[in-house]
């Protein structure tokens, strides 16, 4: 019986040129598997709703043609587009700059990176071959993943942080991505982030862009936390209204690390942020919360695996989504707890508030277990604002428009309160707050 193959889209032809392309400005020598991971994505294409993990994100329909990495920008362009940045604004941060995918160093801190904090440039840690390369794809399933390799084929930019043991870095580190071009066009960073043993970072990211361009972001964060180490990170989505966003992190975990993670979507007309977590040591514990507000025609999509195993870890995945016109929410799920990882404690749930009856929520939730000695379960659900709770807050006095808006942001709030970073869980409610404001 002979195969049958699926007709290539004009984004994946576009794809192939494009990389045929930018693989002669590629350094042979730099230990990125470029062409590898093309040509795995090259074999298996765009995901379709006919991949179980993408069912409710059709890539290969909302991706209809391949836009071409954006060139470094003018510093004159640069200034231009980060003058405009509101994400996490005003926070006393060491700030990385990336502008269009690219490293900007006069407008980033390097010269203030604080004691016990290295940070390389990608590109210049690929020329001397940075011994921490190798801990670059740190969870095996994500390289699995046509997203995450389809980033490595491209990747332009980004950079490596290293903390050394020991070192409690108190002030935030703040990734900066900013974009800014008149026509649709990709970027593609990859950062690297090593703890060694009983180290503590905070870290924040914000992605932004310009409006009514449809350009195509695809940015991943490989993270290595050694033994007793902490990082906090937390992660602002205010991508623009065309913007097809995609975004994945990964982070391997060793005895007793902690890992806080928040993730809030404001923007981007569709947005998938991937969430690979392995559980490599005993006694791990970490904290992952998401919340997105969808207007009209927005699709969002958080995508979690969390691999236990080893003894003793306990998760606590909660997601928040709010949903106004025709939006969908998506929320797909896995813990996985090996044979070898008893006493895991496991908790997951997403929770949909839907302001629209046009509104739509995905939910797939799901636990593999192999182990007889855990704690593992896992919820969700949906529903719209309760009338009593309304009926409350209009019985003193509030206008509908406005007792519904506290009603979001309590529900909301639930996820956002995990951020212990007081200035960055302030940078998320006022992004929340500016959610609601816009509509009204």
């Amino acid at each position: 019986m002979a195969d049958i193959a699926n007709l290539r889209t004009s984004a994946e032809t576009g794809l192939s040129a494009l990389f045929e392309s930018a693989r002669k400005g590629f350094a042979s020598e730099d230990k990125i598997s470029r062409e590898e991971a093309f040509r795995f994505f090259e074999a298996v294409g765009l995901p379709s709703r006919r991949v179980e993990a993408f069912k409710y994100t059709d890539l290969r329909a909302a991706m209809q043609e391949a836009s071409a990495p954006a060139e470094a920008p003018s510093l004159e362009a640069a200034r231009a587009a980060v003058a405009g940045a509101t994400g996490f604004a005003g926070l006393d941060a060491v700030r990385l700059t990336f502008v269009n995918g690219h490293l900007v160093r006069e407008l980033s801190d390097l010269d203030r990176v604080p004691a016990g904090v290295t940070v390389t440039p990608l590109n210049d840690a690929l020329s001397a071959g940075h011994a921490l390369l190798a801990d670059l794809a740190p969870v095996v399933q994500a390289r699995d993943n046509p997203i995450y390799q389809l980033n490595t084929a491209f990747l332009a930019d980004g950079a490596v942080i290293a903390v050394e043991a020991g070192a409690k870095v108190g002030q935030p580190l703040h990734l900066r991505f900013v974009g800014t071009q008149g026509e649709a066009f990709s970027t593609a960073t990859r950062v690297l982030v090593s703890l060694a043993d009983e180290a503590e970072l905070t870290l924040f990211e914000s992605h932004e862009g310009p409006d009514g361009i449809a350009y195509q972001p695809n940015d991943a964060v490989d993270v290595t936390v050694g033994a007793r180490a902490a990082l906090r990170h937390t992660r602002l989505n205010e991508e623009g209204d065309k913007a097809i966003a995609l975004s994945t992190i990964s982070v391997r975990l060793a005895d007793a690390a902690h890992l806080e993670t928040v993730n809030l979507v404001t923007g981007a007309v569709l947005s998938r942020h991937q969430i690979y977590l392995h559980f490599a040591g005993e006694a791990v514990t970490v904290v992952v919360n998401g919340a997105a507000m969808l207007g009209d025609g927005m699709l969002a999509d958080s995508t979690l695996l969390a691999d236990h195993a080893a003894v003793g870890g306990v998760s606590r995945e909660m997601f928040k989504t709010v949903i106004d016109g025709e939006a969908t929410g998506v929320f797909q799920g896995k813990i996985i707890v090996r044979q070898a990882a008893q006493k895991t404690d496991g908790k997951m749930k997403s929770d949909c508030l839907l302001l629209s009856d046009a509104g739509q929520m995905m939910n797939k939730p799901e636990l593999e277990i192999f182990a007889d000695d855990v704690a593992c379960g896992h919820g969700a659900t949906c529903g719209a604002p309760d009338d009593d709770l309304l009926f409350y807050l209009m019985a003193r006095g509030l206008p509908r428009p406005v007792a519904e808006s506290l009603l979001v942001q309590a529900f909301v709030g639930e996820a956002v309160e995990a951020v212990t970073h007081e200035g960055a869980r302030d940078a998320l409610i006022g992004a929340i707050e500016g959610w609601l404001a816009a509509r009204g």
